[in-house]
């Protein structure tokens, strides 16, 4: 464990001494500042519906994941590939598991701040709707994005281990979460068990279905925590496999 807590807190110290996690912390801040107020703008001048804080999330999801997720886990081993420094570590008293999981658990560190930061919007939003934004919404749904940004950057550093290539490793991780955001669509055109096992393979049925509308339910966290666990394994085993190269 206590390797664990050390690479994740490099890995974590790492971030905030790199000009391009503060680029992603401004650019996704700032899309999402833009979002909302041009939402509450909108629904201001059309009288049309009332902001809420399902909108917000649904503004929140697409430049905090699909933006920031890709671009700060392709670097979390690809780098160590490229660098030669993943050899080093390879041979420090470090297994390949402690190495995988302090990378994800330090992303993930980050990704929670960079989450945190983003309070501000619901905030502002509560002070403008009367009475008020629904709070078991406001729970729920920090604790989807939670967890299916754990899931995501599990799934970044899964890839990342595949390529010395950052950049490669940016467009194959969002390729990958691009599928499982769209895997349930075709569930639409068949029945049966494979309709079944598409929509439980979505992200998005996961996170839209519950945490959005204020439910947690233990199905729909199993799921997100099961990703998680499953990438960081395959992770580990691709990273065991250079040690025989």
């Amino acid at each position: 464990m206590h390797n664990i807590w050390v690479i994740a807190k490099r890995e974590y110290k790492l971030f905030f001494i790199s000009p391009i996690a503060y680029g992603l912390l401004f650019v996704t801040l700032l899309t999402l500042g833009g979002f909302l107020f041009l939402d509450i703008l909108y629904a201001t001048q059309t009288q049309a519906f009332v902001p809420n804080i399902q909108r917000t999330f649904q503004l929140f999801i697409f430049p905090l994941l699909f933006l920031s997720v890709p671009a700060i886990t392709m670097r979390t081993l690809a780098e160590e590939n490229r660098a030669g420094t993943l050899e080093l570590l390879l041979t420090a008293p470090v297994t390949d598991w402690e190495l995988v999981f302090g990378k994800w658990l330090g992303t993930f560190f980050f990704f929670v701040t960079s989450i945190a930061l983003t309070l501000v919007y619901p905030l502002i939003l509560n002070s403008i709707v009367d009475p008020g934004i629904d709070q078991g919404v406001l729970i729920s749904g920090y604790i989807g994005l939670i967890l299916i940004t754990a899931a995501m950057s599990a799934i970044g550093v899964l890839v990342s281990s595949f390529f010395r290539n950052q950049v490669a490793a940016l467009l194959v991780t969002f390729g990958v979460i691009i599928l499982f955001w769209v895997i349930g669509s075709p569930a639409q055109l068949v029945d049966g068990v494979a309709a079944d096992v598409l929509r439980y393979l979505s992200l998005t049925e996961h996170f839209y279905d519950s945490f959005l509308i204020g439910l947690v339910r233990i199905q729909d966290v199993v799921y997100y925590l099961s990703m998680t666990a499953i990438a960081l394994f395959l992770g580990s085993i691709s990273v065991e496999a250079r040690r025989w190269r």
